[in-house]
C-alpha cells in the first residue's frame, strides 16, 4: 500500500536546490559611487587639501561640502568617515587619506551600517527635537570607532531654531566628534553655521573628465559606446556625475540586446537633442536666406520629437562654437570631422559682428520659445526674425551712405538650397557676411573723397566714427587755408603730435586719400563752434529786434528768449 502510494507520486528526479540567489540590480550611479578619493573625480584640490590635513594631524570638528547636484558631496562625506576612523588591514593603522576599503570599520562605512556613523536627512529632520537627539548623544564617546561621525545631507533644510540649537555643540564639540555637512544651497545656511566649519566648493565636473569616466564604467559593463555618444551624455549630465551615470543607465537600456552599444543618434533620440546635421542645414538655410527651407527644416525636427527650444540651445551652441573657431580656439577632440570642417567655413565667411548678432538674435529667440504659450510658433517666428535681419546695412556701409559713397550692390535673392555652409571655392559670401567676410565684397567707388568745405570734412569724420578728432577739430581747430586733400590749421591753438598722427589716420580711412595737415603762424578763421555760436547769436539778435519781439518785451519785461525756430543744438 505505501509503496503504491509512493510510486503514484513519484515525479522524477527531486528538484536541485539553486545554486545562487539572483542579487537585485544596482543602477550605475549606485555601483559605482566612489570607494576612495584617487576615485573621486574632478575634485583634486579638495582632496590634497584633506590629505594634507590628515597628515598633519589638523583636522577640523566641522567639514562643509557644497556645490550642485551629483558632484560627490555625500560621498566625500562617507570617505572622509572612511579615512578617519580606518584602521588597515592589520587593525594598526591610523587616519589616512588612503582607506584600505578591507577593515572592519571601512566596509561597515561603505555598506551604510557603522553604528559610529550616523546619517541624516535635514530635508525630513528639520526639527529642533531631531538636533537635540544629535546633541544628547554626542556626548558619549563612540563605540567601536576612532571618531563619532555625524553626517547631516541637505543641512540647509534644518529650521532656524535647529541651527541656534546646534551652534553651541558645533563651536565647541567633544573631541571624538566629527561633523559632516552637505548642501546644495549654502546660501540658506546661517553665516554662523558657515563660520564653525572647514568649507570645500565641489566644482562641476567637466564633460571631458566625465565622458572618460563613462567610457571607463561602459568598459567595465562590458558595453559597446561611441566617444561621441559619450560625450552627449558628459554635457547633458552639466557637471554631475551622477546625472550622467543615470543617462548611461538609460542609454544602455535603450540600446536593448540587440549588440549596437550605446550611439550617439540613439542617445541623440533618446533625450531629445536635435541632430548636429540638421542643425547644420538649418543654420546653412537661415545664413543663405531660405525661410520656406528654414521653416520645414524647423517642423522636421519638431515631427520627430525634438523640442523648439532645444533647437535654439543647439543653433546658440553651434554660432558660440563657430566664434571659438574664428578666434582660433583649439577644436574639441570629440568633435565629429565634418561638425568642425562646417565650423571653420563658416568663421571664415562670416565676420564679427554677424556672429554677434546671430548669437544676440538666437538668444532673444531662446527666451521668447521658453515663455511662449506655441513654442513652436514663437520658434519660427524667431528664426524669420533672424534671416530677415540679414538685410540690414552694417555699420560700415552706414558710414559709406552718409560720406555720399555709392553703398554695396544688395545681396542676390536668397538660394532655396543651402543645407550646408556655401564652399569656400563659390567665391559668394552668405547674406550674414557682413562687413569683413573673407568672401570679396561687391564692387564699390574707390575713388576719394574730399569734402568741399573744412566743415563738411569734419562733418564727415563724425559721421564716420571718429567722434572724438571730430569734436577737436570743431570746437578748437582755427582753419587758415582749406584745398583738398590739404589744408593748415592755425598755431594759436596748440595741436598736439598724436591728435595730428591719429587725424591723418583717420582721413586716410575715411576719404581713401592721403591729407597733408600742418601748422602755420596765422590767427585763421573761427573755430567752427564759435561760427556757429556767432550765427546763432545773429539770428537771436535778428529775432529780438523784430517788431512783435519788441512788443512781446515791452508788455513782458521779464521775458526772455530761450529758444527760437532754427536753433542749433548747443551740444
Amino acid at each position: 500500500m505505501t509503496t503504491a502510494m509512493s510510486d503514484s507520486f513519484d515525479l522524477g528526479e527531486p528538484p536541485q536546490p539553486a545554486a545562487k540567489a539572483d542579487v537585485a540590480y544596482r543602477v550605475l550611479a549606485r555601483k559605482y559611487r566612489p570607494q576612495t578619493f584617487s576615485e573621486l573625480i574632478g575634485q583634486d584640490a579638495m582632496v590634497q587639501t584633506l590629505g594634507n590635513a590628515i597628515k598633519r594631524d589638523r583636522l577640523a570638528h566641522a567639514f562643509l561640502m557644497t556645490g550642485v547636484r551629483g558632484v560627490g558631496k555625500t560621498s566625500t562625506a562617507r570617505l572622509i568617515a572612511k579615512a578617519l576612523n580606518c584602521i588597515g588591514p592589520d587593525g594598526q593603522g591610523g587616519p589616512t587619506i588612503d582607506p584600505c576599503g578591507v577593515c572592519e570599520p571601512c566596509r561597515a562605512i561603505a555598506e551604510g551600517r557603522h553604528i559610529d556613523v550616523i546619517e541624516m536627512d535635514a530635508a525630513s529632520h528639520t526639527g529642533v527635537d531631531d538636533v537635540r537627539e544629535i546633541i544628547d548623544a554626542s556626548r558619549y564617546s563612540a563605540v567601536t570607532a576612532r571618531f563619532k561621525i555625524y553626517i547631516i545631507d541637505e543641512v540647509h533644510m534644518l529650521s532656524k531654531n535647529a541651527f541656534n540649537a546646534l551652534l553651541k555643540t558645533l563651536e565647541e564639540p567633544p573631541a571624538h566628534v566629527k561633523f559632516l555637512f552637505a548642501t546644495t544651497e549654502v546660501n540658506k545656511v546661517p553665516v554662523t553655521v558657515l563660520s564653525r566649519c572647514q568649507r570645500f566648493d565641489l566644482r562641476r565636473i567637466s564633460a571631458e573628465q566625465l565622458a572618460k569616466h563613462f567610457a571607463w564604467v561602459s568598459t567595465e559593463e562590458g558595453v559597446v559606446a561611441e566617444p561621441e555618444a559619450l560625450m552627449l551624455i558628459a554635457r547633458a549630465a552639466e557637471g554631475s556625475a551622477r546625472d550622467g551615470l543615470s543617462i548611461l543607465d538609460q542609454a544602455i537600456a535603450h540600446a536593448g540586446l540587440e549588440g549596437g552599444g550605446v550611439t550617439a543618434d540613439a542617445v541623440r533620440q533618446m533625450l531629445g537633442l536635435s541632430d548636429r546635421g540638421a542643425v547644420r542645414d538649418l543654420l546653412g538655410l537661415i545664413l543663405a536666406g531660405d525661410g520656406a527651407g528654414a521653416l520645414a527644416s524647423l517642423r522636421r525636427q519638431y515631427d520627430y520629437g525634438v523640442d523648439p527650444l532645444s533647437v535654439l540651445r543647439s543653433l546658440l551652441e553651434t554660432v558660440h562654437g563657430i566664434t571659438l573657431t574664428k578666434v582660433g580656439t583649439p577644436a574639441d577632440a570629440a568633435q565629429p570631422a565634418e561638425e568642425r570642417a562646417a565650423r571653420e567655413e563658416w568663421a571664415a565667411n562670416l565676420s564679427y559682428p554677424a556672429l554677434h548678432r546671430l548669437w544676440q538674435l538666437f538668444l532673444k529667440g531662446h527666451d521668447e520659445v521658453a515663455k511662449a504659450v506655441l513654442p513652436i510658433e514663437a520658434a519660427e517666428m524667431a528664426l524669420l526674425r533672424t534671416i530677415y535681419a540679414s538685410t540690414l546695412p552694417d555699420p560700415g556701409e552706414l558710414a559709406r551712405q552718409l560720406a555720399g559713397s555709392p553703398a554695396p550692390a544688395a545681396p542676390a535673392a536668397a538660394s532655396t538650397q543651402a543645407p550646408a555652409p556655401a564652399p569656400a571655392s563659390s567665391g559668394e559670401a552668405p547674406p550674414w557676411a557682413g562687413a569683413g567676410a573673407s568672401a570679396p565684397p561687391a564692387p564699390v567707388d574707390t575713388g576719394p573723397i574730399l569734402p568741399p568745405t573744412f566743415a563738411a570734412l569734419v562733418d564727415l569724420l563724425d559721421d564716420s566714427g571718429g567722434l572724438a578728432i571730430a569734436a577737436r577739430l570743431r570746437h578748437g581747430a582755427r582753419i587758415v587755408s582749406y584745398a583738398p586733400p590739404e589744408f593748415a590749421l592755425s598755431g594759436s591753438r596748440p595741436v598736439s603730435a598724436d591728435t595730428l598722427a591719429e587725424l591723418g589716420t583717420l582721413l586716410k580711412s575715411v576719404t581713401r586719400t592721403a591729407w597733408k595737415v600742418s601748422i602755420v603762424d596765422a590767427p585763421g578763421e573761427p573755430t567752427l563752434r564759435e561760427a556757429q555760436d556767432a550765427a546763432d547769436e545773429a539770428v537771436k539778435q535778428a529775432i529780438l529786434e523784430s517788431p512783435i519781439m519788441k512788443a512781446a518785451v515791452a508788455a513782458f519785461p521779464d521775458a526772455k528768449l530761450e529758444s527760437w525756430p532754427g536753433q542749433r543744438s548747443n551740444a
